[in-house]
C-alpha cells in the first residue's frame, strides 16, 4: 500500500472522511461525536413535518417553550434528577462553566475551592477558576513521571473546611480516568457542595445526586447528549440566589439570573436543545440508564480484554482496572512505534473506523484514543477489537 508512507494520508491528518459507505462507519473521535442513528433519522424526519423547525423558531414561542419543557422533562426522569436542582442550559460550552462556576459560588476572590486535579481537562478548570478565587488543589500527578494515573482520596485533611465547593472531572477524556461513581465527601466536610465536570460521561451511568452532595454538575451535549452549543448545567436550588454569585459575574452565566428567567434570559440554543430532548427520549426507549450503562461496560471490556491480552503488543496508560474509562479507551501500538502505528491508522480508517487519532490543542499525545460514546453502537466497539487481534496476529 503506497499511502502507508505518506505523512499526509488523511488517516494521519485527523481526517473523519473514510472512503466506505457512511452507514458503516463507526466515529470514535473524542468529541464532538455522532449522535445514534435513530436519533438522526428522528432529526431528519422533523424537516418533513409541516411548519417551522427549531432552527427558526423564536425562543418565546408557545412551539418552542413546549419544546423546551419536554427536554427538562425528560432529562429529570431519564437521569432521577430530583425536584431540589434546576435545570439550565448554559452557553460556553465547558471553559464557560469553568469560569461560571467560582462566579456563581465565591461572592469574593478571597474564598477558596478545592480543586482534585486528576487529568487534562481538571487542570484547566482549576486553572481558570484560579482567575476568580483562592485554589487549593489536591493533586494527583505521579511525583516522578508526571502522569496522570490515579484519583486520590478525599479526606478531611486535604480538603480546607471553608471550601465553597470541590471541584472533579469524572471523566478524563484524554488521561482515560473515570469515576464510575462519584465520590462521597468526609462526614465532616459533607456541607461543602461537590461540583461535577460530566463533560463526557453524562448520561451513561447512575448519579447518587444528593447521596453524594452534587452541589453543581455540568456536561457540554457534544459528547453522549447530543452536538456542540448548549451545555447542560444542574444546579441545586439553595445554591441560587441573588446575593450568592460574586458582583461580576456576567448575566450570561449567572445560574440565578438564567433560572429565573426560565432559561430564556438570552436566547438560549433552540434547536441543539430540541436534539437533548430527543437523545433523552432514545435512552428512555433504550431502557433506560441502566442499559446505556451496561452498553458502556460491554463496549469498554471489548477492547480492554484486547489491551491486556496481547502480551504487550498494546498498552494503555492506567494500570488500576477500576478507574479505566469506559468513555475513552487509550491504547498505544508496539510501545508506540511510528510505522505500525501509522499502518494501523491508515487500515483501520480504510475500514471505516475513524477518529482514533485526531487534532487537539494537547498534540497527538502518546496514545491512540478510542472514544466509546453513547452515538457509538457495542458493534463498532467490537468490529474495532476484531481488527486490533487481526492486526496484533500480524504484526505482534
Amino acid at each position: 500500500m503506497n499511502s502507508l508512507n505518506t505523512i499526509d494520508h488523511p488517516a494521519l491528518c485527523g481526517s473523519l472522511r473514510s472512503p466506505v459507505p457512511a452507514d458503516e462507519v463507526t466515529n470514535f473521535s473524542p468529541g464532538p461525536t455522532s449522535l445514534p442513528k435513530a436519533v438522526e433519522q428522528v432529526i431528519a424526519d422533523g424537516f418533513n413535518k409541516p411548519g417551522l423547525t427549531s432552527l427558526a423558531l423564536s425562543h418565546r414561542s408557545p412551539e418552542f417553550l413546549d419544546i423546551l419543557s419536554h427536554t427538562v422533562e425528560t432529562l429529570r426522569s431519564v437521569m432521577n434528577i430530583p425536584d431540589t436542582y434546576e435545570v439550565l442550559f448554559t452557553h460556553g460550552g465547558g471553559h464557560g462553566q469553568f469560569a461560571a462556576l467560582p462566579l456563581n459560588l465565591c461572592h469574593d476572590a478571597s474564598d477558596v475551592a478545592t480543586y482534585v486535579v486528576n487529568g487534562t481537562w481538571s487542570e484547566r478548570g482549576r486553572d481558570e477558576g484560579q482567575r476568580y478565587c483562592r485554589v487549593q488543589t489536591i493533586d494527583a500527578r505521579d511525583p516522578q513521571t508526571g502522569a496522570y494515573k490515579s484519583f486520590p482520596e478525599l479526606t478531611e485533611d486535604n480538603i480546607d473546611p471553608d471550601s465553597k465547593y470541590v471541584y472533579l472531572c469524572s471523566n478524563e477524556t484524554v488521561n482515560g480516568i473515570e469515576l464510575h461513581r462519584l465520590p462521597k465527601l468526609p462526614e465532616s466536610r459533607k456541607h461543602i457542595p461537590l461540583v461535577v465536570d460530566a463533560s463526557s460521561d453524562f448520561s451513561t451511568k447512575p448519579i447518587d445526586w444528593e447521596g453524594c452532595g452534587v452541589g453543581v454538575l455540568f456536561a457540554c451535549a457534544s459528547k453522549n447528549i447530543g452536538h456542540p452549543g448548549v451545555t447542560l448545567t444542574v444546579i441545586r436550588k439553595d445554591l441560587l440566589g441573588k446575593d450568592k454569585a460574586s458582583p461580576l459575574c456576567p448575566g450570561v452565566f449567572n445560574y440565578t439570573t438564567n433560572s429565573e428567567a426560565g432559561n430564556l434570559w438570552n436566547t438560549p440554543a433552540t434547536f441543539n436543545i430540541e436534539v437533548v430532548g430527543h437523545m433523552m427520549d432514545w435512552i428512555a426507549a433504550q431502557g433506560g440508564i441502566d442499559e446505556i450503562e451496561r452498553r458502556s461496560i460491554e463496549k469498554a471490556t471489548a477492547l480492554y480484554d484486547v489491551i491486556d491480552g496481547s502480551d504487550g503488543f498494546y498498552g494503555t496508560p492506567v494500570d488500576e482496572k477500576a478507574l479505566r474509562s469506559r468513555m475513552n479507551v487509550p491504547f498505544n501500538v508496539a510501545g508506540g512505534d511510528e510505522e505500525l502505528t501509522n499502518m494501523f491508522l491508515i487500515q483501520s480508517w480504510e475500514k471505516g473506523m475513524i477518529g482514533l487519532r485526531t487534532l487537539t490543542p494537547f498534540g497527538v499525545g502518546d496514545y491512540l484514543r478510542a472514544s466509546l460514546y453513547t452515538g457509538v453502537p457495542v458493534e463498532g466497539a467490537l468490529k474495532l477489537a476484531e481488527f486490533m487481534r487481526d492486526f496484533a496476529r500480524k504484526h505482534g
